[in-house]
């Protein structure tokens, strides 16, 4: 007897109303109104349970090759995901904290809107970013407002690039404390020059003390005597100038300094160059006094941080909720989102790992989540696998608890903030779905066994596999196979197909007759698996070498045809050889006079799939 499972979804919003067609209300962020939502935001992931995130990026890989497969390791999935991430610009930031409470999903979505606006006049957050075409069709079709995006969007800075910023803003920077002198031994110049900036200070600091003492000077009388002690004033307190011409000489001033800490505080007057430029010593008439400026100094800081930090404020309030996070795209999306909100992308895909788990500690994939749930196996479309699940009984009332903006938009027109939302419902269901097939548990507990249990499977995973780089692919119909029987042939004569190419390899070496097999990359390069060790480096060998070149292999060497290991493949990866054509890259890596050892030296294994082909109308 068959069973049949039914899907049970309804959807509210704060004020009991029933959502039509799936489409729920979002919040719509800009630049207007980004300050005064910034509390309600942060009460959301409070909150919350969760927290879905959904990209708009106006790229995504420009060639076939450059999508991650299966035959790819950790290290060159990153490094694609890594190309992808600096190339292209983040539109819109869908953000949806949620709890789930039984069968009822509160959500709370946003959905940001951003643009990379020169604020601060210093070519920062970008100079530019690319586009492509149809990323930007697709957006127009579907009702995308560009010039709410170009005019409202919301700017931002990273973290690394508030750090320089400082630098730039103009205002002094408070100094670090000294507590171990230079290690570097003092020269005779530099007894001298920090001999005559001690006396210089002395003086200084003796006239500050005496002006406070004495009130009965004329103005006169008092700015005659700064003059000549070349004090200034910073604010209301009296203050002295010191140009340097180095960063040894910043050292030295403020190892002096440490003498006058009682009534003295250093400030850094940055330059131009992001160096330092002078040394600003503040007189302090009392320890209250001191306290006061630099809790002054601290409030200033602040204020021109949020000022120039945008829409990182959210990605912080993130990262420190510590609350599990769910993408879909998880390498595409926490790649885009560490380029554009942390740092600069490391090189390899540890380091990049450990960077990661710093800022979100528990990130939840969804994709490798639903390859677990039998229907969803080979399918990566929200709407689709939101469908497929209707065969099981997994009711969600989703209940939108914030406000959304009601805006004129037109019939088309689908809010990015939708996704967003419909991760955190697909992550319900899948929940209710897999927690039905476990043992009872606390109705607590599940939560935190969950989100552990996709970290391992994401975050965790990329740091753990990179070493002996192997590559997880979920499919039905696959085989293991080490990464040393793959070889890479291109510069064919004429357009073949899959099957045909294997028959001409058959006949053209006694190595293909052993069991093996073939497919495209993509239209310029096809890739040959041995399912036993050996025959790939004898065919090698055997391409490579003119006399050991036969019957229709020899043609087919002197018609143009090449091969190469998978070493090549990671060095065009590693060397950013990302040209259209999968032929060219290696033909360019083959060619390059490159010498530095490459980091995946070590041998990977791959779970080689027969479903393993390119579509070539989706080219």
């Amino acid at each position: 007897m068959q069973r049949r499972f039914l899907s049970s979804i309804s959807a509210t919003a704060g004020n009991s109303k029933t959502l039509n067609q799936g489409r729920w209300s979002v919040k719509q962020v800009k630049k207007s109104n980004f300050h005064v939502t910034l509390d309600k935001i942060r009460a959301s992931i409070d909150s919350s349970d969760f927290i879905a995130l959904s990209l708009q990026n106006t790229g995504s890989y420009t060639a076939a090759w450059h999508r991650v497969s299966a035959i790819d390791t950790p290290q060159t999935s990153y490094l694609k995901a890594k190309y992808t991430a600096e190339r292209y610009q983040i539109l819109q930031f869908a953000l949806c904290p949620f709890s789930l409470h039984g069968t009822k999903l509160t959500v709370h979505p946003y959905n940001f809107h951003l643009f990379p606006r020169d604020e601060l006049k210093c070519g920062m957050p970008s100079y530019r970013f690319s586009c492509q075409a149809s990323r930007l069709t697709a957006m127009a079709r579907e009702g995308f407002d560009f010039n709410t995006c170009i005019y409202e969007g919301i700017s931002y800075l990273s973290r690394a690039q508030e750090s320089a910023s400082k630098f730039l803003s103009g205002n002094p920077i408070l100094a670090d404390p000294i507590t171990v002198s230079s290690s570097s031994p003092a020269t005779v110049a530099d007894t001298v020059f920090v001999g005559r900036i001690r006396s210089r200070v002395k003086n200084w600091r003796k006239s500050c003390v005496e002006s406070s003492i004495k009130t009965g000077d004329d103005d006169l009388v008092s700015s005659l005597r700064r003059l000549v002690l070349g004090s200034e004033q910073y604010g209301s307190r009296l203050c002295l100038t010191i140009d340097v011409c180095s960063e040894r000489q910043v050292q030295l001033i403020l190892e002096m300094l440490t003498e006058f800490a009682d009534d003295v505080v250093p400030l850094l007057v940055a330059s131009k160059s992001r160096g330092t430029q002078a040394v600003r010593t503040v007189f302090m008439s009392s320890k209250e006094d001191k306290d006061l400026f630099k809790r002054e100094l601290q409030d200033l800081e602040n204020k021109e941080n949020r000022r120039v930090r945008g829409f990182r404020e959210v990605v912080d309030l993130i990262s420190s909720s510590q609350k599990p996070v769910i993408s879909k795209n998880y390498l595409s999306d926490l790649t885009s989102i560490h380029a554009k909100f942390l740092g600069p992308l490391p090189a390899n895909v540890d380091d990049f790992s450990s960077s990661l788990s710093s800022a979100f500690p528990n990130v939840v994939d969804l994709s490798q989540f639903m390859k677990e749930i039998s229907p969803l196996s080979n399918i990566s479309n929200l709407p689709a696998a939101m469908s497929s699940l209707n065969r099981f009984f997994a009711p969600v009332d989703v209940e939108v608890a914030n406000e959304g903006c009601p805006v004129k938009l037109s019939e088309n027109y689908q809010s990015h903030g939708q996704n967003a939302v419909m991760i955190s419902q697909l992550f319900a269901k899948l929940r209710t779905i897999r927690k039905s097939d476990l043992p009872t548990v606390q109705p607590n507990e599940d939560f935190q066994d969950l989100a552990s249990d996709e970290h391992e499977s994401s975050v965790a995973s990329c740091s753990k596999n990179a070493d002996d780089e192997n590559v997880k692919v979920w499919s039905k119909n696959s085989r293991r196979v080490s990464s040393e029987n793959l070889v890479f042939i291109w510069g064919l004569a004429k357009k073949m197909t899959a099957a045909n190419l294997k028959n001409a390899l058959q006949k053209s070496h006694p190595v293909f007759a052993q069991e093996f097999d073939v497919k495209y990359l993509d239209k310029s390069c096809a890739i040959v698996v041995f399912w036993e060790s050996g025959p790939s480096e004898t065919f090698l060998k055997a391409v490579n070498n003119e006399e050991q070149l036969c019957g229709s292999l020899k043609e087919m060497v002197a018609e143009g045809l090449r091969a190469a290991g998978y070493k090549t493949y990671k060095k065009a990866c590693r060397l950013g050889f990302w040209e259209a054509d999968l032929a060219e890259s290696l033909d360019k890596t083959l060619e390059s006079s490159d010498t530095d050892p490459d980091s995946d030296t070590k041998p990977s294994e791959i779970d080689w799939s027969n479903d393993l082909a390119i579509n070539f109308d989706e080219l």
